[in-house]
């Protein structure tokens, strides 16, 4: 499958799965939060094994010592991810919520009530953390993820991503709840951009040329 091809099949598949998640229960989502932070803790040397490779081939592309940091997993940042998965769970969920309730002078009550956004696209860099933290938060919100990290922590990534998935799956929710753009070619954060039939919104979390990348899609 060329690279067009598959970030249009992310997009259709996170949209099918997030019409699933909009109406996921809360015990199940919180379920899922809480096997993929046992998953995290349970499968550290496959995520180490993974980063090690990532810092290694980082180093010898001449990342700087700041960037190989941010890059680097050991067991206690590890168990950082999987913590913050573990608060995630312990947040009221948010769909459903009532922000706001008035009534018309005929007597009709009409309310605000928060709905999952649908398709979040989530582009970052380096630290692998926020694969975790993001899929994790757009979970909880019922919305389904389509991720891009950054082409240095890939493997890492990767890693990541298959133990959050293969945790949607077991507690019941759909294979595409989590995604991620399997490719480190730099054209793909333009592909993802094009996909507004599928992703709802674009967060951007890095920097100045990431975000500027991302604004001109509108």
């Amino acid at each position: 499958m060329d690279l067009e091809r598959q970030i249009e099949h992310l997009g259709k598949t996170a949209k099918t799965a997030a019409r699933v998640l909009a109406t996921a229960s809360t015990p199940v989502k919180n379920t899922a939060l809480r096997q993929a932070a046992n998953q995290l803790r349970k499968q550290s040397k496959v995520l180490l094994a993974a980063n090690q490779q990532d810092v290694e081939a980082g180093r010898a592309n001449g990342l700087s010592s700041a960037l190989l940091d941010r890059l680097t997993l050991t067991p206690t940042r590890i168990d950082a991810m999987a913590k913050g998965l573990e608060i995630i769970v312990d947040l009221p969920d948010p769909v459903g919520e009532t922000i706001d309730m008035w009534r018309r002078p005929n007597g009709l009550e009409i309310g605000q009530v928060r709905i999952p956004l649908g398709v979040v696209g989530v582009i970052y860099e380096s630290r692998p953390n926020v694969t975790a933290d993001a899929a994790g938060l757009c979970l909880k919100a019922g919305n389904a993820t389509i991720l891009k990290g950054g082409s240095e922590a890939f493997r890492t990534n990767c890693a990541i991503v298959d133990i959050l998935t293969a945790s949607a799956v077991e507690a019941g929710l759909p294979e595409a709840t989590v995604q991620l753009v399997r490719s480190t070619d730099r054209q793909s954060v333009a592909l993802l951009l094009q996909q507004d039939r599928y992703v709802d919104v674009i967060i951007p979390r890095g920097g100045e040329e990431l975000i500027r990348a991302v604004t001109q899609r509108s």
